[in-house]
């Protein structure tokens, strides 16, 4: 089983296009050491040919292009993206949904009802779609259950309900209901061996900490280094914890819970805001990370187990 990190930032990419905080400023003029990067989305391919989308970034064309994988041309048009599955509706992973629109026939997509209501009022992809190439839609239950993936038979998910938030668009913005915003347990059902993914995170409860404890890798919300990142630069005046997202620094913050994890587990961020310090490969806040034994994703990691 693998899994292909098509996008590691969250919304806006890195270098955000009008953002010029040290990070964005710094990269474009050179003098700090990191890699761009598109927005948060990963493929998961029990053979290398078929591939189920988690996410649909507005970058999806260029992670495409920049993963031949996804094209196997087998026929005059053709994709390697045998459905597409949303772990939330936030605009940064729902609006490459838009790019599918050639496709030949119903797009298979995986959502929760909660997710599949904002998609079809606030933000209407999938009524938009239906004039195109149409979406077949599957509800997530996040009941537990082992879900099969329409044209994967061999991948294996199960969706877990996790306290985040809705997109500022959702009428449920201030009053999250579970299904909202879900992590994805991907299961080889050769080797019983798990990765828990989960971009957005607000927080980490015990009983999700005992259930992360049983995969062989852990990809989690690696957004915002401090809870007052965006407010101490300017940026914005909520807290990371206000936009629903745990930062990493601080009492109880992610590197503090990873620590809590066996030894054995692979560690790795994703969704990394453009404002993060660890973007900086040479910083002190990459160099924690290291010491920690926590990895920072980047745009075309490739994850086998």
């Amino acid at each position: 089983m693998r899994i292909r990190v098509l996008g590691s930032s969250a919304g806006g990419g890195f270098p955000q296009w009008n953002c010029n905080c040290p990070n964005c400023d710094g990269f474009r003029r050179g003098t700090l050491r990191a890699r761009a990067r598109t927005q948060s989305s990963i493929a998961v391919s029990a053979d290398g040919t078929d591939w189920l989308l988690v996410n649909a970034s507005p970058d999806i064309l260029t992670q495409i292009r920049d993963n031949p994988e996804l094209q196997p041309a087998r026929a005059i048009r053709d994709s390697g993206i045998a459905a597409a599955l949303l772990i939330d509706a936030q605009i940064d992973h729902v609006t490459g949904l838009l790019m599918l629109r050639e496709r030949q026939t119903p797009l298979p997509l995986l959502a929760t009802p909660e997710v599949l209501s904002d998609l079809s009022d606030g933000f209407p992809i999938t009524r938009i779609l239906s004039h195109f190439c149409g979406v077949d839609r599957h509800e997530l239950s996040i009941d537990g259950r082992t879900l099969a993936v329409p044209g994967l038979a061999d991948v294996q998910l199960q969706c877990v309900s996790l306290s985040s938030k809705p997109p500022p668009y959702s009428p449920f913005r201030g009053n999250p209901r579970p299904g909202d915003n879900i992590g994805l347990v991907i299961t080889n059902p050769l080797n019983g061996q798990r990765v828990f993914y989960a971009p957005g995170l607000g927080e980490i409860t015990p009983a999700l900490l005992e259930l992360m404890a049983g995969c062989s890798v852990v990809m989690v919300d690696g957004t915002f280094w401090t809870n007052d990142e965006m407010q101490r630069m300017g940026l914005h005046s909520k807290t990371a914890t206000d936009l629903g997202h745990l930062p990493q620094s601080g009492p109880g913050g992610m590197v503090e819970q990873l620590d809590r994890l066996p030894a054995h587990i692979r560690k790795i961020l994703i969704h990394i805001n453009n404002t993060n310090p660890m973007l900086v490969e040479d910083s002190d806040e990459r160099a924690e990370l290291t010491a920690h034994g926590i990895e920072v994703a980047h745009d075309g990691m490739d994850i086998v187990f």
